[in-house]
């Protein structure tokens, strides 16, 4: 097989990626990490490297680097990726390196006083997602990418579409928020049919949906209830349209807010889906249904959160309470 540059290489990940209907986000970390791979080897090409090169990387980035097991374990999948469907190469020995092992840690959970404290300090748009991931334990991203279409006010639910591993769930709608909410969509329909009168007003839509249904991008229902304040770029296609909101800038005003709560607890927008979950099961609602809630393919995932209920360690009483 003639060796080709990294250049040429990583177009070959990428077409794959996409053919595969990946996130643009796994396509970025998959193509960094088969990138820092071939650097750490001195740019010598893949198909001429074994398990000892895959190996030197991993624990390079384990003991030197001192990455997280997490990470460790992405960067182990990208390379997997590469070997067996760009390079159709089968490595059972690739599969048979051990995992980092993640260590078990449990959520980090705010009480109701606490969550009420943050979400007082959340200014504007990210008030209202704020308020809307702790109502409904969806992920941050789920709430970013929320559509027009998917949110039902008469039945009071929100259909998360594509959530983690690729699934559709139904969660509630609060009526607290229904308000805010119905205000927020009123702000981007404006701002959608200001872009339509520009020209524009085209959302993304994922590539079969594209095809099958070509006007449906600039029908009023496909478009964020979260909209990006500028145009951008799609890193794909080249192609100018209106995104979503950031979640790096909502991420950035929880952090604010907990510190102007002063909490003493290292919360993140994530927390807010943990806390959902929690209080749901300290209000005595059944651990299938919270799970259904939250989309968790596995009830054990579930689980951790009877650990952190708010009744101290596993709700025994101290003897010395007695």
């Amino acid at each position: 097989m003639a060796t080709s540059d990294p250049p040429r290489l990583l177009d070959r990940v990428r077409a794959k990626i996409r053919l595969k209907h990946y996130s643009i986000r796994t396509e970025q970390a998959y193509v960094a990490w088969i990138r820092r791979f071939i650097g750490f080897h001195g740019k010598r090409h893949p198909i001429e490297l074994g398990p000892d090169e895959v190996e030197a990387f991993l624990t390079d980035l384990a003991v030197t680097r001192t990455v997280s097991a997490s990470t460790q374990n992405q960067a182990k999948s990208a390379l997997l990726f590469l070997y067996r469907e760009v390079l159709d190469i089968e490595l059972p020995w690739l599969e048979h390196i051990d995992k980092a092992k993640a260590p078990a840690r449990l959520p980090v959970v705010l009480t109701r006083a606490e969550v009420a404290r943050v979400l007082s300090r959340l200014r504007g748009v990210h008030a209202l997602l704020g308020r809307l991931l702790y109502g409904t334990g969806m992920r941050v991203m789920e709430g970013m990418r929320l559509r027009v279409k998917d949110v039902d006010f008469a039945r009071y639910e929100i259909l998360v579409r594509d959530g983690k591993g690729r699934k559709d769930r139904v969660t509630m709608l609060p009526q607290a928020v229904v308000p805010a909410l119905r205000s927020q969509m009123e702000v981007a329909q404006k701002i959608h049919r200001r872009d339509l009168a520009s020209g524009y007003g085209a959302v993304w839509l994922p590539d079969a949906l594209a095809r099958k249904y070509p006007l449906a991008q600039n029908e009023w229902l496909w478009q964020y209830v979260f909209p990006a304040a500028d145009r951008s770029r799609d890193p794909r296609t080249g192609v100018l349209r209106r995104h979503h909101l950031s979640d790096q800038s909502f991420q950035r005003a929880v952090r604010q807010a907990v510190r102007d709560a002063q909490l003493t607890k290292p919360a993140t927008p994530h927390t807010l889906r943990h806390s959902f979950a929690t209080h749901l099961l300290e209000s005595g609602y059944d651990i299938r249904t919270v799970q259904e809630l939250l989309g968790h393919a596995d009830v054990g995932t579930t689980m951790i959160y009877t650990h952190v209920l708010n009744r101290g360690g596993r709700g025994v009483k101290s003897p010395f309470d007695a």
